[in-house]
């Protein structure tokens, strides 16, 4: 069996992947670097539906690119940077409460306790619906898998 020696390094390979992709905490960033597909951090909570950013109103924060619909809301961004972030780093919340980083569809989301909470959305899936049945049990839960 010369496969033997091959399967198991593919397994031991695999092992560290998965253990790596758990162990760090990564940001929900496009392949460019961009956070939240482009969307305005400030926008989620001083307009009435959130807004796409612009490349020029861009701002580089703690590794990850941010874009603001306006200079004014990127100056805002800029005094108080961190009551503008997402949670658990622009990942989608419900997912996060089962331990998973998940993409998000930037226009399902929820000010819950004043912060930002990013969730998956498609035709057939809306995991916001899923968190509004028990808030809090699942914001512990992701809190948690995101601090470790």
């Amino acid at each position: 069996m010369k496969f033997k020696p091959l399967f198991i390094l593919f397994l031991f390979q695999f092992g560290a992947f998965v253990y790596a992709q758990n162990a760090e905490k990564t940001y929900n960033l496009n392949k460019d670097g961009v956070a939240i597909e482009g969307y305005d951090l400030v926008s989620y909570f001083e307009a009435e539906n959130p807004l796409k950013g612009k490349e020029e109103n861009a701002l580089l924060y703690k590794g990850a690119t941010y874009w603001f619909a306006s200079m004014a809301n990127k100056e805002k961004f800029k005094s108080a940077p961190e009551n503008y972030l997402p949670q658990y780093g622009g990942w989608c919340a419900y997912a996060m409460a089962k331990g998973n980083q998940v993409e998000i569809n930037p226009e399902a989301y929820l000010i819950q306790q004043e912060k930002l909470y990013l969730f998956y959305k498609t035709s057939w899936i809306n995991t916001r619906t899923k968190w509004l049945k028990e808030p809090k049990a699942l914001q512990a839960k992701a809190d948690l898998h995101w601090a470790h």
